[in-house]
């Protein structure tokens, strides 16, 4: 592994660690040459997954886009970085695990609101009203309608 202080080619792990619930793996190592530490992270490369947008258009997935989704609608709400993490490996965990190679952004949208809904009212709205595109505020409150009517 090469080191981004120095260049230098060769470098000596010092702790492993799994990480993301044994997804990835977490490598200290120190610099044969210039002795400072870095950190790297392994994972298991992956076959392309495909998003089919709903204009019918295909994009790779990009687990980034979807925490930054979460990201957006759980702001200034109470759920933690570590809460929006969790819910992305466990919808890409789901996603990987169902063997297809494609998969639509409603399919993505919908796993995302069932754990929104769950963990804080708030933002399964926010993100709902971006998702399905509430077009007024009758669309707004018929939303709303239907998740006080489920408690």
């Amino acid at each position: 592994m090469r080191c981004h202080f120095c260049d230098h080619e060769e470098s000596k792990v010092i702790d492993s660690r799994p990480t993301d619930e044994g997804l990835s793996i977490r490598r200290r190592r120190e610099c044969l040459k210039c002795g400072k530490r870095f950190t790297t992270y392994e994972r298991v490369e992956n076959i392309p997954l495909m998003v089919i947008k709903k204009d019918k258009s295909r994009q790779p997935f990009d687990r980034e886009k979807l925490l930054n989704g979460l990201l957006r609608a759980c702001s200034k709400r109470p759920l933690s970085l570590q809460q929006l993490e969790e819910i992305t490996n466990e919808i890409e965990g789901i996603i990987y695990n169902s063997l297809e190679r494609e998969v639509t952004s409603d399919q993505i949208g919908e796993l995302v609101m069932s754990r929104l809904k769950a963990l804080d009212e708030v933002a399964y709205v926010r993100f709902a009203s971006v998702y399905r595109q509430f077009k007024d505020i009758n669309t707004f409150l018929d939303e709303l309608n239907a998740l006080l009517n489920n408690k």
